[in-house]
């Protein structure tokens, strides 16, 4: 007997790695490329390009607000709800046809950015990189919405999983792989003045992926409720679909005490997090060693962290995933307090990185697959998973504000116990969720094609 409950654990662990191969997961691997190449674009490799230019700081600085559009994207997520896009949606289907619209106004976007010049115009520099957030985010609305509908229940977090580790190379190829085309493009003896527009152009050109990526994919069947009546214009489908998407969430069982779990669950992880590279500054670490540790060990961890979510979620219920993430999280944040007693110790502080980031990309992968789980009604994926993602944030942007205050306070060994303790909120509403039936409702997967 025991055998047999072993043999099937393992065949449900194997199922859990070979969902990385499935076709709907690989296309949202390179959707999440295609989501993650843009964002540097007009953030840091943009600042690096002005600085290499010799633009001011304080000008620098005040380019950071273009980043904007990625923060208030549900304001326009009903949009793509709403919203059928001229002959796109006709040939592709809804989904995919704003994909294809969003890639192409990207490209565009990356472009016109690319061949301006930030000292002699700025202005036009600062419109462009707008215009490659509002792309940008508008992208990423389709996607989170593509995923949610194209993916089964218990492929949800793999996806993510997928889905972050190639955001993250998408990142590299725009902040590293063009900082170093642009110097190999000066080393060569090319004109400064348009190593940079190559640089852009060449970014540009790796869109081709998430596009070939989009022709690829299967567009998920759209329900009815989604064509346009034909007594309503434009603007008054878009009112009606932003008003329905609150409408339904907020007439389900438990639909505050379930918004109130999703501000809460990130917080403790947030909370420690917003402070990590004071704490290990101020214990006397270089930055050589924050530049190679936190952020160099730090990332290989959280891309394993993220295959792991993965592989747990679709091996295990929702219910024990989350509550596994939950107790890795608070868990964590006690490494720091033992760190704080090791003090300067580059072996103990890899040790610590490292937790920190596996186990917060877990308990990411896993909630990731909570939110999209939420998203059950297709009418509103779009919109809901963009508000569900804006009031996540709010643990990391909002609540956590206070960390240094408390930091100077308590002192860093009690800081990073109260972070700790900080979960317990989130665990009481994941219990009494969990006692009312919440999570055994969403376990409900829709059949393979």
């Amino acid at each position: 007997m025991r055998e047999s409950a072993t043999a099937t654990q393992a065949n449900g662990f194997l199922a859990a790695w070979t969902v990385y191969l499935r076709p709907r997961v690989l296309i949202v691997l390179l959707l999440g490329f295609s989501s993650g190449l843009p964002l540097a674009l007009s953030g840091s490799t943009l600042a690096i390009w002005m600085a290499d230019r010799g633009v001011d700081l304080a000008t620098i600085g005040l380019f950071s607000l273009v980043g904007l559009p990625y923060t208030i994207k549900f304001l326009w997520a009903p949009l793509v709800d709403a919203l059928d896009v001229p002959y796109l949606t006709r040939r592709l289907g809804r989904r995919r046809g704003w994909l294809v619209l969003t890639q192409l106004l990207l490209a565009v976007a990356i472009l016109f950015l690319g061949s301006r010049d930030p000292v002699t115009a700025p202005f036009a520099v600062a419109f462009g990189a707008l215009l490659v957030a509002i792309a940008s985010a508008t992208q990423d609305i389709v996607i989170d919405a593509f995923r949610v509908e194209s993916l089964e229940t218990r492929e949800q977090a793999a996806g993510m999983a997928a889905y972050v580790t190639a955001y993250r190379v998408g990142m590299l190829v725009s902040t590293a792989g063009v900082i170093g085309f642009v110097a190999w493009l000066e080393f060569v003896g090319a004109p400064r003045d348009s190593v940079w527009a190559w640089g852009y152009a060449a970014a540009a050109l790796f869109l081709a992926i998430g596009f070939v990526a989009t022709l690829w994919a299967r567009e998920p069947a759209a329900p009815e409720a989604v064509r346009p009546a034909a007594h309503e214009n434009a603007v008054t489908r878009v009112m009606h679909t932003a008003a329905g998407a609150f409408r339904e969430f907020l007439a389900r069982d438990a639909a505050i005490a379930i918004l109130l779990f999703v501000v809460l669950f990130k917080f403790c992880d947030a909370f420690a997090g917003v402070m990590t590279g004071p704490f290990v500054l101020a214990l006397g670490f270089d930055k050589a060693a924050y530049a190679a540790i936190v952020k160099g060990v730090g990332l290989a961890a959280a891309l394993l962290g993220g295959v792991a979510g993965g592989i747990v979620a679709r091996a295990l219920p929702l219910s024990t995933s989350l509550w596994i993430a939950a107790f890795l999280q608070m868990g964590s944040n006690f490494v720091f307090v033992w760190q704080a007693y090791v003090g300067v110790n580059h072996a103990a502080l890899a040790v610590t990185i490292v937790v920190e980031n596996f186990t917060g990309a877990i308990g990411t992968v896993i909630f990731v697959a909570y939110l999209s789980a939420l998203c059950g009604d297709r009418v509103h994926t779009a919109t809901q998973f963009a508000l569900l993602t804006a009031l996540a944030a709010v643990g990391r942007t909002t609540l956590a504000s206070g960390g240094g205050f408390l930091a100077e306070a308590a002192g860093w060994p009690m800081f990073f116990t109260l972070t700790a303790l900080s979960a317990i909120p989130s665990l009481g509403l994941l219990y009494w969720l969990d006692r009312r039936g919440h999570l055994a409702g969403l376990e409900i997967t829709k059949p393979s094609p």
